[in-house]
């Protein structure tokens, strides 16, 4: 779902559904991965109903979870599921051979663009972090002490866990503890009572419906389909470079179509990550624990706020509201064990994440200096504009104005995806965000360094983050995370 596809796009999946493309004009991976996603959600239903953990034991939901996503693999990319297995039992044998010690030596090196390797690592991470206690470096101990492991996985644990039907195609990636708690039917009891002990917590705890949040989620998916379907092929992002809108229309004028084609690109990215979050509810997993209403929030593992990004005031809220579980992943594998620059470091993790195409480096790259400008405006001017509701209220607006142009320029490469493209889109722009960001980190440096502190150690304010003075909050069970 992160690159532009045509219908020329040659797909090494499953070639049933060919009508189905011809028919309706889509390109046949992504017919693929929506023929997958529907089945899916059919399938969570009946094995919510029909696998539960009251008569099933964990050992057939992990196979079936198992069989179901590996089925999906090779329907969807053919072939290439050679890769993504070779690559699942290659981490499972550093996993259960290495030295617990040294295990971040490997984790890095399998960091690339696969929902199963970020749940590898992050797996790996728990493990060691809940044998070795390491728990002063963590921002926040609670987090921790829920969502590590102080045992390693069985195969069959651990095969689930990263290639289950519910989240191998778009994610979301999740705790393993969490996972292993939805499995053995614990999950729901530990998180409306709180409680880290026992077994068997179906029994204790009556299991809420998630009907409630499935429709509603799967209302939200309708909703971004029609908007797909005609937003984002009205405002098509390749007519951003196109050489005679370029030499003929004026720079607001493709400032503002800059907007509004990314403002239509997200439609797709908002529907797969709710059609995701829906296909775990409905099998029972995700629930977050009882919300400020006293309802049953089914939100733990919910990778979009889709409300929270369309008002974004700033960087740092955009990007916390965005893929929220990857972030997650990077904060606690980068950004919390780095040593110098973590903000910067974990950009260009995020970048490696996602893969080869240049676009994807254009536009984490450009993050770093906007996010640093974004943290030194909120440091040095955002104070004297709190002394009225009026002028708090100019400066919302202003700022978000800021906010979402900044995040089309940032994500116009990540849709572009080539240099060429993309250096052709820059020229257009004048390079402004880059020129606006670098002078504002210079200037707001030099004029109000913080006491006590330096900006040039590396220090950490929060990952990418513009407010240095509020610690994002990392458990997904009480409030927002972070994001790449």
């Amino acid at each position: 779902m992160d690159e532009l596809t045509t219908s020329s796009f040659k797909t090494t999946g499953s070639k049933w559904l060919l009508p189905v493309s011809d028919f309706f004009g889509f390109p046949l991976d992504q017919v693929n991965f929506l023929a997958c996603q529907v089945f899916a959600l059919g399938a969570a239903f009946w094995f919510r109903f029909y696998l539960s953990p009251h008569f099933t034991s964990p050992v057939v939901r992990h196979a079936v979870a198992t069989l179901f996503g590996l089925s999906f693999v090779i329907f969807c990319f053919g072939w290439y599921a050679v890769h993504i297995s070779i690559l699942v039992v290659v981490c499972y044998r550093i996993l259960v051979t290495a030295d617990i010690h040294n295990i971040h030596r490997y984790t890095m090196i399998m960091a690339i663009s696969y929902l199963a390797v970020c749940q590898v690592i992050a797996m790996l991470f728990q493990i060691k972090t809940g044998l070795l206690a390491v728990l002063q470096t963590v921002s926040n101990v609670s987090f921790f002490l829920s969502s590590t492991s102080s045992s390693k996985p069985s195969l069959i644990e651990y095969l689930s866990y990263n290639l289950n039907f519910l989240s191998i195609l778009v994610g979301p990636c999740s705790h393993y503890k969490d996972y292993i708690d939805f499995i053995e039917g614990r999950h729901v009891q530990r998180r409306l009572s709180g409680s880290n002990t026992g077994q068997n917590g179906y029994d204790k705890v009556p299991e809420p419906s998630p009907m409630a949040a499935v429709t509603r989620k799967l209302l939200i998916c309708g909703v971004c389909m029609v908007l797909f379907l005609t937003l984002t092929k009205a405002f098509p992002i390749t007519y951003n470079v196109d050489s005679h809108f370029i030499n003929e229309a004026p720079f607001l004028t493709r400032l503002a179509y800059a907007f509004f084609s990314i403002q239509a690109a997200r439609p797709k990215f908002y529907f797969a990550w709710t059609v995701a979050d829906a296909i775990n509810n409905a099998a029972g997993y995700g629930c977050k624990g009882m919300d400020e209403a006293g309802q049953v929030s089914w939100d733990l593992i919910s990778n979009i706020s889709i409300w929270e990004i369309e008002t974004a005031t700033s960087f740092k809220k955009f990007i916390d509201n965005w893929n929220i579980q990857t972030g997650v992943w990077l904060k606690t594998v980068c950004y919390d064990r780095a040593s110098c620059y973590p903000t910067a470091l974990t950009f260009i993790l995020s970048a490696l994440w996602h893969g080869v195409y240049p676009g994807y480096y254009f536009t984490f790259i450009t993050a770093i200096p906007i996010t640093l400008a974004a943290r030194a405006v909120r440091k040095n001017v955002r104070q004297y504009f709190l002394s009225s509701h009026p002028v708090k209220l100019v400066y919302d607006v202003v700022t978000w104005a800021a906010t979402q142009l900044c995040i089309c320029y940032t994500v116009m490469p990540f849709l572009l995806l080539a240099v060429g493209p993309t250096m052709q889109y820059y020229r257009s722009m004048y390079f402004h965000i880059h020129i606006i960001s670098i002078l504002t980190v210079i200037v707001l440096s030099q004029s109000h360094k913080p006491r006590g502190s330096s900006s040039s150690n590396g220090t950490k304010p929060g990952p990418y983050d513009p407010h240095p003075q509020a610690q994002p909050q990392l458990q997904p069970s009480n409030n927002n995370v972070k994001r790449k």
